[in-house]
This record gives C-alpha cells, sequence and structure tokens, in this order.
C-alpha cells in the first residue's frame, strides 16, 4: 500500500517523518527523497546553526569579557635615615632642658626632662631664688589672674631700712619709702623684673611674719613638690646656700609658667610703678628668639643662673622650651648659650627629601605582552625632627588599560604626625590585546 502525497499545502515536520507507518515498524519511502534524507539535511541544518550561534556567542564573549589583571611588581623602597640633630647644650657649668608641644616628634623623658649636660648635683641659684619666694608667697595669697592687684602692703621703717642694708651688700635694690603703699602685685613685679633684694625680704616678712617662717614655708613647698634637690634658706638668693638643680629649675620654672601673675610679670621688659619707678627687666634675652621669661641670677664669676622659657613656632607647631643653666661663667656666655640652644632646636626640623619624580618602583606586564615602568610622578620632601624614622608604604591598583601618565598606584612617606603621598604613574603606553588574542586565549579571559 502507497501514501499517497501530501498536498502542496501540507507541511512535513521531523515528528511526522519519524512516525512509524500505522501497519509495521517500518519507514515507508516515497516518490520523493526519503525521509531518512530529509532528517539528515534537517540535523545537519540544526548542528550548522547550533554550531553558528555558539561560535557568534563565543566571539562576542572574548571580544567583549574583561581583560585579566596585568602583572604589577614593586619594590617598597627604604629611605636612609636623617641626620641626628645635635642640641647645643653648654659645654661650660650645668644644664637641662625640657620641649612640649612636638611630643609625637621629640618624646618625652623622666619628669619632663629632655636632655641635660654637666654636673646634676645642687648648685648656687643666686637671684633665681626669688622665683620661688613668689611662687611661695602666692600659694598663701593668691591672685585670681594678672590683672588683680591683690592684698596692700603697707612698707615700714624696717622694710625701708632694708634698702641700706642691701645696699651695702651690693645687691640690686629698688627703692620703698617709708608708709609707701602698694599691690602685692606690683611688689612681686619690684621684685622680679628689676630683682630688688629688698622687696624680696620686705614681701616675705609681710607674708610670713619672718625671714625663718618664710623659710619654713619654703622648706614645705618644696616638698609638697618633690624639689628635693632644692634648697631655700631666705628669699633673696645672695647667700650660697640657696642650692637648686637643673633639673629641679626646670620644674619650678614650669610652676612659675603656669601662674598666669607670675608669667606676666617675668615677661614684662620694662614697668613704672610709683615709689620705685623705672624698673627694666634684668633678663636680655626677653623677647629674643622667642624667649618669653623667666630670671637670672649672679654671684660671681662660674656662678650664673638663669631659667628661661622660650616659644617656638615651626611649620605649623608650637613648642614650649623651658631651660636651667647654672655654673654659668658670665651672663654674656649664659645668654649665649641659651640662644645656641634654641637655634640647635630649630635646625633639629628639617625637610628630607624621601622621593624624586621618575625613581623606579616597579613594571608591569601585561599578559598580552608589553610592559611599562612604574615611577613616582612628582618630588617629595617630609618634614621631621632629627632622625625620626620614616615609613614608607605603597598601595598599588589593578587597571588593565595602561596609557602614559595613568596614576596606577600611590606612595606614602610617615614621619611623626606627617604623611605625604604621591601618585605612582606608567612612564609608556601598553597597546590593548588584539582581537585575535583575546579569540585564542580563552584560559587567560576566563582566569581574568
Amino acid at each position: 500500500m502507497t501514501t499517497p502525497p501530501p498536498d502542496a499545502d501540507e507541511q512535513v515536520t521531523i515528528a511526522d517523518l519519524m512516525t512509524p507507518d500505522s501497519d509495521d515498524d517500518a519507514f515507508v519511502v516515497t516518490n520523493g527523497p526519503s525521509r531518512a534524507l530529509r532528517i539528515t539535511g534537517l540535523v545537519i541544518a540544526i548542528v550548522m546553526v547550533v554550531g553558528m550561534v555558539a561560535t557568534g556567542g563565543y566571539v562576542a564573549w572574548a571580544l567583549n569579557t574583561p581583560l585579566p589583571a596585568a602583572t604589577l611588581e614593586w619594590q617598597t623602597p627604604t629611605v636612609e635615615s636623617p641626620v641626628a640633630a645635635q642640641i647645643s647644650l653648654p659645654s661650660f657649668g650645668s644644664s637641662a632642658l625640657s620641649v612640649s608641644g612636638g611630643e609625637v616628634y621629640l618624646g618625652e623623658g623622666a619628669s619632663g626632662i629632655w636632655q641635660t649636660s654637666g654636673p646634676q648635683d645642687p648648685q648656687v641659684m643666686a637671684s633665681v631664688s626669688k622665683i620661688i619666694t613668689a611662687l611661695v608667697v602666692l600659694e598663701k595669697y593668691p591672685l585670681a589672674d594678672a590683672s588683680d592687684p591683690g592684698p596692700t602692703i603697707t612698707f615700714s621703717k624696717a622694710d625701708h631700712d632694708l634698702y641700706d642694708q642691701y645696699y651695702v651688700r651690693g645687691a640690686t635694690i629698688a627703692a620703698m619709702p617709708t608708709g609707701t603703699r602698694m599691690s602685692l602685685h606690683d611688689a612681686l613685679a619690684t621684685m622680679l623684673i628689676p630683682s630688688a633684694s629688698n622687696y624680696a625680704e620686705a614681701i616675705s616678712r609681710w607674708a610670713f611674719g619672718s625671714v625663718s617662717s618664710f623659710r619654713a614655708a619654703a622648706s614645705d613647698w618644696l616638698q609638697a613638690h618633690g624639689l628635693a634637690g632644692t634648697t631655700v634658706v631666705e628669699p633673696t638668693g645672695l647667700d650660697s646656700a640657696n642650692v637648686s638643680t637643673p633639673t629641679d629649675l626646670v620644674a619650678i620654672a614650669k610652676l612659675a609658667a603656669a601662674n598666669p601673675t607670675l608669667a606676666s610679670i617675668v615677661g614684662t621688659a620694662s614697668l613704672t610703678i610709683p615709689g620705685p619707678g623705672s624698673l627694666q627687666n634684668t633678663n636680655a634675652l626677653l623677647g629674643v628668639d622667642g624667649v618669653t621669661g623667666m630670671k637670672t641670677g649672679n654671684l660671681g664669676y662660674g656662678t650664673y643662673a638663669f631659667v628661661f622659657t622660650a616659644g617656638l613656632d615651626i611649620a605649623g607647631m608650637h613648642l614650649d622650651v623651658t631651660g636651667a643653666i647654672q655654673g654659668g661663667a658670665t651672663r654674656e656666655s649664659a645668654n649665649a648659650d641659651v640662644l645656641r640652644m634654641l637655634d640647635s632646636i630649630r635646625r633639629g626640623f628639617h625637610d628630607v627629601p624621601v622621593g624624586l619624580a621618575g625613581d623606579h618602583i616597579g613594571t608591569v606586564t601585561a599578559p598580552w605582552g608589553g610592559t611599562t615602568e612604574v615611577v613616582i610622578a612628582r618630588d617629595v620632601d617630609i618634614f621631621t625632627w632629627s632622625d625620626t624614622p620614616i615609613a614608607v608604604e605603597v598601595a598599588m591598583d589593578n587597571p588593565t588599560e595602561f596609557a602614559t601618565g595613568d596614576v596606577v598606584g600611590q606612595i606614602t612617606w610617615t614621619a611623626g604626625p606627617h604623611s605625604e603621598s604621591a601618585e605612582l604613574i606608567v612612564t609608556e603606553s601598553i597597546d590593548p590585546p588584539t582581537d585575535w588574542w583575546r579569540l585564542t586565549h580563552p584560559t587567560e579571559l576566563v582566569a581574568g
């Protein structure tokens, strides 16, 4: 039995062609090409279509998929330690120096002392004793602030007689007529600015009733502040038994600087007060190279003492310097020593070159071929103190395109609280991969 040919409008599907005859399991042969041939042709066509679709998908994927990262090889550069600062301490006598405000650079020694020179045993402090006299009196009669005049002192005939007594001893004195009335603030200023010894004794007797009572009060005050290296037997400093150590004097100067009244008085170059008249500060360095105070003392050659405070502004940072010199040869030599100290502190802060534009850091190698050098983009200096260690850190990006000057990372230097950074750039372009490379390197693309 034969099957009539399909109508012209009838469509033949693969399913139709592959459906066995109802009478037997054999495929039926038609008058045209066999169903088997038709099936083979359709399968081939389908495979070709699937292959073309697959091939087209791969091409699209290969040509558009993100590229693998380039290989970046670098070495973190090292920076040689800068030259250590040399603080110019006196070669004659003894000294102690404290610096605050830059601890992140300078560090902090025991009791705030930064550096010392010479013997640190008790030595004559001369008229520096008057700073202690003022502190002891102000503990009993505190003033609210620098403008507070405080209680009024009326000087007696006995006080007036002190003028002649200290005159014959060759001490510095200031007029004190009998019956003079003066505020405690002005009396302290007269004692400290020109270093009037008659005022030192008069004030201490007014405050404590007698020199011996003052001595006891001073001893208690020193003990309370842990100043075991300091002894005060009288208020003026004319007695060589008034001794202290450089480190104690630095502590005493800090206490005085923290008192608004004393800080204001020792920072005054000149003053006119009714009674004593015009007063000139014995501290010739006041206002020079940042010096803000404080007190000088002298009992002859080799006994010159000087406690000083100074404020140094360096690259936006403020340093408070407190120092003490004892056993100085002369007033002039001690002054010169102080100025050298301050200058050496300033010079210890410096800009250190850490990177130059074009310095080699590493290389970039692209998987598809081509290399370029990684360099520092600009010159870099970092501000630091002395030989403070300088740390270096490199952070690289992960780019896939490289044109001349492109940024591929950053380098950072850190010294103390300061950090400086520069971009890392490539020196040459790397051409992107060809389409052929993309099509023939699927493994690299997949890894990417």
